[in-house]
């Protein structure tokens, strides 16, 4: 079976990176990962964002996508997957921020077995019900989503199927959990703490790997730090 990209593919000695980014609707993950893509060089990619895209495209898939969307139910796996690997062939990049995927335990386990990748962590941003729901009604994004009703059965979507999800990675201890009630700046840092200490690992593991001054450089400027 082919990859989107091969999990042991190195670049300056490093394997390809995915970061899980995880919360309910309306806590804040689309800001923050767009605050991670300008400081560390990530490729921010909605699983959300890319299911849109398709409807918009006046596609088949697009048309049970909207139906499915507008009952809060969850897009075949398959679907999902599909989005996320041509996005991640065309983006030149080989570090990931994938928003609000998987979904469930079928997306987790089909990601992992088409792609051959386990992500690096999940980035799970912790936030009441309530707060998120009141983020959701203030904003003014023109989303068809965006509604009592809707909203109500996106956070029941939310607790059945992806909190599970949060939790599987959880016992395995790869889950990195924001208090996201905190102002954004102040939610910046700790994340800003998370994504540093992950930098810090793979320079370490570049040392033991007897990389070179050269390559260490470049590694480095990858990463923007």
């Amino acid at each position: 079976m082919g990859t989107v990209v091969d999990a042991q593919n190195m670049k300056y000695g490093r394997k390809v990176i995915v970061v899980f980014v995880l919360g309910g609707p309306g806590s804040g993950k689309g800001t923050q990962c767009a605050n991670i893509v300008q400081h560390f060089g990530y490729t921010h990619l909605s699983a959300g964002d890319l299911l849109r895209a398709e409807i918009k495209s006046g596609s088949e898939n697009g048309t049970m996508i909207q139906s499915m969307i507008k009952e809060g139910k969850i897009v075949p796996s398959e679907i999902t997957v599909k989005l996320l690997q041509q996005a991640m062939q065309e983006s030149g990049n080989d570090k990931f921020l994938i928003d609000g995927f998987p979904r469930n335990e079928e997306n987790r386990e089909t990601f992992e077995s088409v792609t051959g990748i386990a992500p690096e962590f999940v980035l799970f941003f912790d936030c009441p019900e309530e707060e998120m729901e009141k983020r959701l009604l203030s904003r003014k994004q023109g989303r068809e989503d965006d509604n009592m009703e809707t909203i109500r059965k996106r956070f029941k979507v939310y607790m059945e199927s992806s909190l599970p999800v949060v939790e599987y990675y959880s016992s395995k201890g790869n889950v990195r959990k924001i208090d996201a009630v905190k102002q954004v700046d102040a939610v910046f840092e700790d994340v800003k703490a998370i994504f540093n200490s992950t930098i810090e690992k793979y320079c370490l593991g570049s040392i033991y790997m007897g990389l070179g001054r050269v390559q260490l450089e470049l590694y480095l400027r990858y990463y923007r730090v």
